[in-house]
């Protein structure tokens, strides 16, 4: 009688240990929607991202579209719209602080002290060459947005002026971002390509923005640096300084990114929204900012739901 209960308490145990077994099975296995299982112990996890933009629409916009697509994919993610200018974020790309925010080619190559190219994939290889350790330029989008010069019509009456070299021994005055004296696309660029000094009556506003419009407005300045996509340029009947030689480049929207949250998913979705981005959609929506007044994320939102890449 005492073997007979040994032996019924042993299975008893032992049945107890495989529920235990099989208890503990859950942490390494969970069911997918299909019904089946799938292991997790030791899969890699999606990276938290933090996305940045610049502190103007023409970035913020785009920016957005990197957030909600990711977010949309089961990502971390956090912002950090307006930061400012890259003496600010790009060393918040170096330290980490933010991993992802859009660029425009030749400017960013121009920060980082390389020489730019009206070529768009010359324009792409040079960024490449001069990105700090850790940083990767994806796809660039079809659009861009170039900084232009603008004059009001009736400045471009006065003085007989259509294209930048136009400007040659003229008195005016330049509005635009306070970096503009250290920008080879700005001033040193007018001294350099078209023998142009605008230094002595430059006024330092803000990037592209409504200070720097709003003082072209009111006369408290000549000359503005715009980007080619505002469309405030049209709206008000400014016009664009043609640049006949060449001092801007490729400036086409182009992501830069961390490597340490760069996985082959995090590229795919982004460059699905440079593939889809072009210049005439790129204007509309920065439009829907500037004169509509509506908020870049939803401007981005509605984009990324017309293209199919939210749902």
């Amino acid at each position: 009688m005492r073997t007979t209960r040994w032996r019924r308490f042993v299975a008893l145990l032992f049945a107890l240990v495989l529920v235990a077994a099989a208890c503990g099975d859950d942490d390494e296995t969970e069911t997918t929607d299909g019904g089946s299982t799938e292991t997790t112990a030791g899969s890699e996890d999606k990276p938290s991202i933090t996305v940045g933009s610049a502190d103007f629409a023409e970035s913020t916009i785009v920016a957005s579209m990197y957030a909600q697509v990711l977010e949309a994919n089961g990502y971390d993610v956090s912002t950090e719209f307006g930061i400012g200018a890259r003496e600010v974020y790009f060393p918040a790309l170096e330290s980490g602080e933010i991993h992802l925010i859009p660029e425009f080619l030749a400017s960013a190559t121009a920060y980082l002290e390389g020489d730019g190219a009206n070529d768009l994939d010359e324009a792409r290889s040079a960024l490449e060459g001069v990105l700090p350790d850790g940083l990767v330029a994806l796809t660039p989008a079809p659009a861009q947005s170039t900084n232009v010069f603008v004059v009001t019509q009736a400045t471009a009456d006065e003085y007989g002026l259509s294209k930048v070299s136009d400007l040659q021994g003229r008195d005016l005055v330049l509005g635009g971002p306070p970096e503009c004296p250290q920008r080879p696309f700005c001033i040193p660029g007018l001294k350099e390509t078209y023998d142009v000094d605008l230094s002595a009556g430059f006024r330092p506003l803000d990037v592209g923005g409504p200070i720097t419009k709003q003082a072209l407005t009111d006369g408290e300045i000549d000359i503005a640096l715009l980007f080619s996509t505002d469309p405030g340029i049209p709206a008000n009947g400014w016009v664009i300084l043609e640049d006949d030689q060449g001092l801007q480049q490729a400036e086409n929207v182009v992501p830069v990114i961390r490597e340490d949250v760069l996985t082959d998913e995090v590229e795919e979705l982004i460059n699905s929204i440079s593939e889809l981005l072009t210049d005439e959609e790129y204007v509309e929506l920065i439009g829907r900012v500037y004169i509509d007044g509506e908020e870049a994320e939803t401007v981005a939102g509605d984009w990324l739901r017309e293209k199919g890449l939210l749902e």
